[in-house]
């Protein structure tokens, strides 16, 4: 390898091969103790914590999700119902109204992997709660576009979840003009 170097900077070559190489150890050597991870950063060490029940939700405050002109069912987010668990799953009820019904959503949506999840549906008074749920991919699925707009909106930032519920719900309030820089 030293070969290909010019003569006069051959004696240079050794020594940098050296303080590259001792760098790059440093390097592998802090990433192994960086403190810990939070809970999405690693898909193979993350788990969902245990989902809490349904909150009470109310339809006299809904913040609107727009999906549309074309959209015959109106959805709408209780803010009061949002929470972000110790998973960073961020977790709502949502309201489908259509002229003469109107189903609640519990689901929850894992910023981190695009993906949501329902946990069940409130219908004539009631929980149905999924027996297994399962996720489900946020993008290019039809049924879930409420919940890939609730996405865009606020309830992630990126690929992590808002620091905090309250912070989601005024993300999604008041949203920020987008940048042009």
């Amino acid at each position: 390898m030293l070969r290909s170097f010019p003569r006069c900077l051959r004696n240079y070559t050794t020594p940098f091969l050296a303080a590259a190489l001792a760098a790059l150890a440093l390097t592998a050597g802090a990433a192994q103790s960086t403190p810990e991870l939070r809970a999405s950063d690693d898909p193979a060490v993350w788990a969902e914590t245990e989902v809490p029940p349904p909150p009470a939700f109310s339809t006299s405050q809904l913040i609107n999700i727009d999906l549309g002109p074309n959209v015959a069912l109106k959805f709408g987010l209780d803010p009061k119902s949002v929470s972000i668990g110790k998973d960073d799953v961020v977790r709502y009820v949502v309201v489908a109204t259509s002229p003469g019904a109107t189903t609640g959503l519990y689901e929850g949506i894992r910023c981190a992997t695009g993906e949501v999840k329902t946990y069940g549906r409130y219908n004539d008074g009631q929980w149905n709660l999924a027996k297994s749920p399962e996720w489900s991919r946020l993008f290019g699925n039809g049924a879930y576009r409420h919940s890939l707009a609730l996405a865009r909106m606020g309830a992630c930032e990126q690929t992590s979840p808002p620091r905090s519920a309250q912070d989601m719900v005024r993300n999604i309030k008041y949203p920020r003009a987008e940048s042009t820089h």
